[in-house]
């Protein structure tokens, strides 16, 4: 585990550029009109593509030395579309100068969508002989030189020249409708990378899951499930403490209490995190055995057998103990633990001594990095290796036989200092572009905040110790069917469900509710772990979009009518607005999902979620589905809100549930 990684900072081996990098364009400040959020890509056509891009906790913009092959039309996100006809008419507009579309999402009166370049062009032509006389008049042209297609209605100009665009209902109706029909993986967003390598969770090895590690866990399986979704290559890597100074305890610990602990095997150890804390507390206040369990680990690192051995047992007992939590939270993980890398970090920090950037120090070995105070130590006094030893040699991997454009590292907050520090030295290395070069491979922490309490400090049990994470989803699963069962019983419908049932759905709403409540913050930030906050049906909760979509369901099954002939007979019309408005929304999930992706937020994809249900309820309360002469549209349009918002459920890693 990277817990206690931030005093120690990490580097990385000087990689090749992958072959297939796209080359992205560094965000422009877009000026502001109307209440508009600005444009995470922005993508040109033909022969090089470009995109503005916030990666991470760094803003990033990289470039492709070859021709991309242009999207196949109606690919990639509205804004990506819009923007690629934006890019039509500046090259008609303003044929002498190179300039990207700024492309906005509007959610005033004025339009749709939002072309904020005339500003921009006017301080680059004006005083050049050019026929306009100011933004406006080039705003105007920009208007004027759009492309005539199905996508926009009509074009209009405010201000000093923001071009608002307003997509035509056909369209937009056109495109739920071919969703429908195509599946919703037809509105991937289209990345500038193409492999990324995300390392979350990376608990410690001998010791228990608890809630600590749920942050980690959660962000970085919502990340890997949108980067997926986005025919990104996702390699979910489990960095676990597999390799530190605890095993020497443990295992000396192990041959003191059970020299015979071969035979007895799992029952040697038994609990644990018992037998954990029982050999900390000997190693603490036993001075010979410190010593011992020293030596131990040297044995263990120079591959003694009988210490390899039951390394590996006790790797074998915690894994399995992890395993039964990344079930309940239906994780993927892939472990690359610390022991993993080790045999690379000789080899890795030759390079770097032979790059003069590693220096003696007070008998250690170290790099120093410029703005930091203390140096980044690569090998401790005693000769051992550490936590920036482990991650220079795992980043030499990743970026040379992985050959990642972006590794992505989600813990605490806490450890920012630490990545800072790993990062430059890898950029001294050369392994990783300087920043303002904005290119690809690149590296991003995605720091986290605490998990509190109801007292405002770290949340733990009564007895001050850590809450264990499988406790906690048995708890959630525990309120929520108590809660489940005495609404049903309430209202008579209880004889309408089984157990299995009940059980399922139980866990899909205590699990999600947990999840959610924690998605639904942004990342940097602390939250309080609450139970009854969490598992509210009013508000923005998981039970409440877990409500909202069961109630669709149930629409649809009242219908009587086969939706799966309507998706191919029927046709969507948006005449009302409350129809158009939510129309409109659904087509954006494709951006939606490549804002939390650039960004590393998954709270994007959240809000929108929530968003999305309180705009069905104002289309279903002010527009009659079932019984209506528009039923079959409107049938249509609950389907699609229905099939959005499963594909949130499954990017944020919640099961929905289809009645409740």
């Amino acid at each position: 585990m990277r817990a206690l990684a931030a005093a120690a900072a990490t580097a990385v081996v000087a990689a090749p550029t992958p072959a297939r990098l796209l080359l992205v364009s560094a965000r422009r400040a877009a000026p502001r009109f109307g209440h508009c959020r600005a444009s995470p890509f922005a993508r040109l056509p033909r022969s090089a593509c470009y995109a503005s891009t916030t990666m991470g906790d760094e803003t990033s913009t990289s470039a492709s030395g070859s021709a991309q092959e242009p999207a196949a039309p109606g690919a990639g996100s509205v804004k990506q579309q819009i923007s690629n006809l934006v890019a039509l008419s500046l090259r008609a507009t303003v044929p002498e100068v190179d300039v990207e579309p700024i492309v906005e999402v509007c959610t005033g009166k004025f339009g749709d969508y939002q072309c904020n370049n005339a500003m921009g062009l006017w301080s680059k032509v004006k005083g050049s002989g050019t026929s306009f006389k100011n933004p406006n008049a080039i705003g105007q042209a920009i208007a004027k030189n759009l492309p005539a297609c199905d996508v926009i209605e009509s074009a209009s100009v405010a201000g000093p020249g923001f071009v608002n665009i307003v997509l035509s209902k056909s369209w937009v109706a056109k495109r739920i409708q071919d969703m429908l029909v195509n599946g919703i993986k037809t509105w991937a967003p289209i990345l500038p990378v193409k492999r990324v390598v995300l390392d979350f969770s990376s608990p410690n090895i001998a010791k228990e899951m608890h809630v600590g590690h749920l942050r980690s866990t959660i962000i970085g399986d919502t990340l890997a499930r949108m980067f997926e979704f986005s025919n990104v290559e996702v390699l979910r890597c489990n960095h676990v403490g597999d390799w530190g100074t605890q095993f020497g305890m443990l295992i000396e610990f192990l041959f003191e209490k059970f020299p015979n602990w071969e035979e007895l095997g799992s029952q040697a150890i038994g609990d644990l995190q018992v037998f954990y804390k029982a050999s900390k507390q000997r190693f603490d206040e036993d001075a010979e055995f410190k010593d011992r369990a020293q030596q131990a680990v040297v044995r263990l690192q120079g591959g003694e057998e009988k210490y390899r051995a039951a390394w590996k047992k006790i790797c074998e007992i915690s894994r399995n103990e992890f395993d039964q939590v990344y079930k309940l939270l239906d994780v993927q993980l892939e472990e690359k633990g610390e022991s993993f890398y080790n045999p690379y970090i000789p080899q890795v920090l030759e390079k770097l001594s032979s790059q003069g950037l590693i220096e003696e120090s007070e008998g250690a070995r170290v790099i120093f990095i410029q703005g930091h105070q203390i140096p980044l130590i690569v090998v401790k006094r005693d000769g051992g290796f550490n936590y920036a030893s482990t991650d220079l040699a795992a980043l030499w991997y990743r970026l040379n036989v992985e050959k990642a454009e972006w590794i992505i590292y989600v813990t605490d907050v806490g450890q920012q200092q630490h990545f800072d520090m790993f990062f430059k030295a890898a950029r001294m290395a050369g392994w990783l572009p300087d920043p303002k070069e904005k290119k690809f491979p690149k590296t991003s922490h995605v720091g986290f905040g605490l998990v509190l309490g109801a007292d405002g400090k770290r949340f733990r049990t009564r007895s001050t110790e850590v809450v264990r994470l499988g406790d906690l989803l048995d708890e959630a699963k525990s309120r929520s069917k108590s809660e489940l069962l005495q609404r049903l019983t309430e209202n008579g419908k209880i004889v309408d469900w089984t157990d299995e049932e009940l059980e399922q759905t139980s866990k899909a709403v205590g699990y999600g509710a947990v999840k959610y409540a924690d998605l639904k913050n942004n990342r940097l930030t602390n939250y309080t772990f609450s139970f009854d906050q969490m598992l509210s049906d009013k508000g923005n909760t998981a039970v409440y979009l877990q409500y909202a979509h069961a109630r669709i369901c149930s629409i649809i099954r009242k219908s009587n009518m086969d939706v799966e002939e309507l998706k191919v007979s029927g046709n969507i019309s948006l005449a009302h607005p409350d129809e158009r408005v939510l129309g409109l929304y659904l087509i954006r999930y494709a951006e939606i999902v490549e804002e939390a992706c650039t960004n590393l937020l998954p709270s994007v994809l959240c809000e929108y979620l929530y968003n999305l249900s309180e705009m069905f309820t104002r289309f279903y309360t002010n527009c009659q589905v079932v019984g209506s002469p528009e039923e079959p549209s409107r049938l249509l349009l609950c389907e699609a809100t229905a099939v959005v918002m499963r594909q949130c459920f499954q990017l944020l890693g919640i099961t929905p549930v289809y009645k409740l």
